[in-house]
């Protein structure tokens, strides 16, 4: 395998509180492969959106800290370089598409004025060849008459419009990363489905690495060639697409699958994950997820599993995975069988 566009290794980030230390992302360890998309899953809480931050080094602090780890991306390791270099990095190799557009976009600027932006400050562009570089990217994303929309301001776009408009801005300096943190949130089905098909699109035609940071396994099965299932901080299964959807092996993941609406169940009931969320500030002595689990045991309250290969490039963290994979089995031959 080629030599990975970005590895994080056992990054850890942590917010200190006066309720206590918060373990936000604990031991997190992977790699994205140069024009790959990799899914990033998990309900809210898990850490998803600041294993994504502490990349870009965004961390708040106080009171977050990342207090462990290396974060390697072009042979630099990002969380060691100078405050210059991050800001170099920052929007020209690695950019980022923020929740929620309409707060992330400054509602007092046009939207020319904020494509323009990153274009002269990392491209060293001036106004007329920013201005026609920010035309070309609107046209890129699917907005009409972009020459026009570049002199309005966000409340004038739709949310659909607005988060496409916020793939353009990451996309502006040709990045080689892209992180997309819940790009479809508030988007209705029709309009998750074009961002998403804008953002596979451009990725294969510019040969970006996008992470697609979701609560959601179902927003991408179709686009993700791997998958990473963070819970409580942790990254539990990491694999293939295909075989995290067909063959996963952590309940939590199984969980996940079986809260995701199917058109060949459309009769059934949906099976919510019984339970909250684990506190972060007192995470217990085991697998995060055995207060949950239907399949836990005693040493899966006493002792944290780790991270193991169960088949090529297929990791999970579970002490009962045989049995979480066996009932995911019997779930798609029984599904076959009503079909027939």
């Amino acid at each position: 395998m080629a030599e990975p566009l970005l590895r994080v290794e056992d990054l850890s980030t942590h917010f200190f509180t006066s309720q206590g230390v918060v373990r936000a992302v604990n031991d997190v360890t992977y790699d994205i492969q140069p024009g790959e998309t990799m899914g990033l899953v998990g309900e809210s809480g898990s850490g998803k959106s600041v294993s994504a931050l502490s990349l870009m080094r965004l961390i708040p602090n106080p009171p977050g800290k990342i207090v462990a780890g290396e974060v390697w991306f072009g042979g630099e390791n990002i969380l060691e370089v100078s405050d210059q270099r991050i800001r170099e990095i920052r929007g020209n190799e690695i950019a980022m598409v923020f929740q929620e557009p309409m707060t992330s976009l400054n509602p007092v600027l046009t939207i020319g004025r904020q494509l323009t932006e990153a274009l002269q400050l990392h491209l060293k562009m001036n106004i007329k060849q920013a201005n026609a570089r920010a035309v070309e990217l609107l046209h890129m994303v699917g907005i009409p008459a972009a020459d026009e929309r570049l002199f309005d301001y966000p409340h004038q776009f739709s949310g659909g419009m607005r988060q496409r408009v916020m793939i353009a801005m990451a996309l502006s300096c040709d990045p080689k990363l892209l992180l997309a943190d819940e790009p479809t949130t508030a988007l209705d089905v029709t309009i998750q489905a074009q961002v998403l098909e804008v953002m596979a699109r451009l990725s294969r035609e510019l040969g970006t690495a996008v992470v697609v940071i979701t609560h959601n396994l179902g927003v991408v099965a179709r686009y993700a060639d791997r998958v990473n299932v963070m819970y409580g901080g942790r990254i539990v299964e990491m694999g293939p697409a295909d075989e995290i959807y067909h063959a996963p092996q952590h309940a939590y993941t199984l969980g996940l699958l079986e809260s995701v609406p199917r058109l060949d169940e459309r009769e059934g009931r949906l099976l919510p994950i019984e339970g909250s969320p684990p506190d972060l500030t007192n995470l217990p002595p085991g697998c995060s997820f055995a207060p949950r689990c239907r399949f836990a045991t005693d040493q899966c309250r006493e002792e944290r599993p780790d991270l193991i290969e169960v088949t090529e490039g297929h990791k999970v963290a579970c002490w009962e995975s045989e049995a979480v994979l066996a009932e995911a089995r019997a779930k798609v031959l029984s599904a076959a069988v009503s079909e027939e």
